[in-house]
């Protein structure tokens, strides 16, 4: 779901309706003390932001990889002391929008430039989960269709323009590590260019269908669908913990949902095959989460 100025491809994605699980606002501490803590060590609620509502670099900027697409991020890391955007690993694909296999498909190396746009701040991608995969020789099938997340270094000195939090709905809260039950809420935030600067539908909100490929996927329908653009987007569970970034449109077994790489998994992996990213964390938003944000209907 790349949206590349030659024309519209990379993973395309017309969501199809949800019916919604009705899921009422609950206070940060009740989320956390009732929710898994499994996920601590990959999360991070220390350091100093800028405010959510002047802070130009967050989950759901547009980012703009040089030599690639148009893409959107989804969460703010920090490992060894720096700081980090996500977005996913095939924003800076460079084949065509059928390889999606990130054992075998290319993808500009690793330096490359990446705009967030909104802002005058250019990063540098660090970490690509399909280059650390061939570097690796991974045979998992799982791993090789959906791990795909990217980071991108931020300058410190841009530092003082970055929020944490998702757009409207707040958190992340924590990072989940226990996958999702077919029905549950999720909630996402996409920004892609097509939609001109209108920002009423860049929330979303939906249900997953469960968690598939040995925890490394969910797939989800959301109501707002996720368009050209919209891939990499973070998408949050029904208590505000990160799940995963949006990555692909499924057509078998349920047409038209979305694939949403599971955070978890990408982390673990991201960890274990870069000496630069062992500590590796997802930071914690401001704002506090709330799913009822969005109005439906």
């Amino acid at each position: 779901m790349k949206f590349q100025s030659k024309g519209l491809a990379k993973f395309a994605a017309f969501g199809g309706a949800a019916v919604l699980a009705g899921v009422l606002a609950a206070p940060p501490a009740a989320l956390a003390s009732s929710a898994p803590d499994a996920g601590a060590a990959l999360f991070d609620t220390s350091g100093s932001w800028a405010p959510a509502a002047t802070a130009s670099i967050h989950p759901g900027v547009m980012t703009q990889t040089e030599g690639s697409g148009q893409c959107t991020a989804n969460f703010v890391y920090t490992a060894g002391g720096k700081s980090f955007l996500g977005q996913a690993a095939h924003c800076s694909g460079t084949g065509e929008a059928t390889e999606t296999n990130g054992c075998e498909a290319k993808s500009l190396p690793l330096g490359t430039p990446v705009q967030i746009l909104g802002s005058d701040v250019v990063g540098h991608m660090v970490y690509n989960s399909w280059i650390a995969m061939q570097a690796a020789g991974e045979k998992d099938p799982n791993a090789c269709a959906y791990n795909d997340l990217a980071l991108i270094e931020l300058p410190a000195d841009a530092l003082a323009k970055v929020n944490p939090s998702v757009p409207v709905f707040g958190g992340p809260v924590g990072v989940n590590t226990t996958g999702t039950t077919n029905g549950e809420q999720v909630v996402s935030y996409g920004n892609s260019s097509l939609r001109q600067g209108i920002s009423l539908f860049s929330p979303k909100t939906g249900t997953s269908l469960g968690t598939e490929g040995n925890g490394w996927t969910h797939a989800v329908y959301t109501v707002t669908p996720g368009i050209p653009g919209d891939s990499g987007s973070a998408f949050l569970d029904s208590k505000g913990y990160a799940l995963g970034d949006l990555s692909t449109l499924a057509f078998a077994p349920v047409p038209l949902s979305n694939q949403v790489s599971d955070l978890a998994h990408e982390l673990d992996y991201a960890r274990s095959h870069d000496k630069n990213l062992r500590d590796v964390r997802v930071v914690a938003g401001t704002e506090p989460f709330l799913p009822g944000a969005l109005p439906l209907g």
